[in-house]
């Protein structure tokens, strides 16, 4: 494992990024899946989907399936990087999301109001 390359190198941001967008879209399918479980669930899948691919990748790098100086801990850090950024803008997104349609269940809508007064 090698930790002699630059943190703010090209590579590291195609890490952020492939993780990040891993997250999503599979989190974001497994939203809309028809099983309950996957959908509670969305987040963790795509966040474990995604370091999944990234730990896969380091370890085609250490063991030289693809031309690299090895696996990178600082790449894995960015793959962490892009994840854990993933996982707060889906919490937070489903939580504006529940909180606007428990708000739009409450209110009813003031023209339909009956007075009994």
């Amino acid at each position: 494992m090698e930790w002699e390359d630059e943190w703010f190198a090209a590579d590291k941001l195609q890490h952020f990024l492939a993780c990040f967008l891993i997250t999503l879209l599979v989190a974001s399918l497994a939203a809309r899946s028809r099983h309950l479980f996957l959908r509670r669930r969305s987040i963790a899948i795509g966040s474990l989907s995604s370091l999944a691919a990234g730990a896969a990748k380091e370890v085609g790098d250490e063991i030289g399936i693809w031309r690299s100086a090895g696996g990178s801990g600082k790449d894995a850090a960015a793959d962490i990087a892009g994840v854990l950024l993933a996982c707060l803008l889906l919490a937070l997104s489903r939580r504006i999301w529940r909180r606007r349609r428990s708000s739009s269940i409450r209110e009813p809508d003031k023209d339909r109001e009956i007075s009994m007064v």
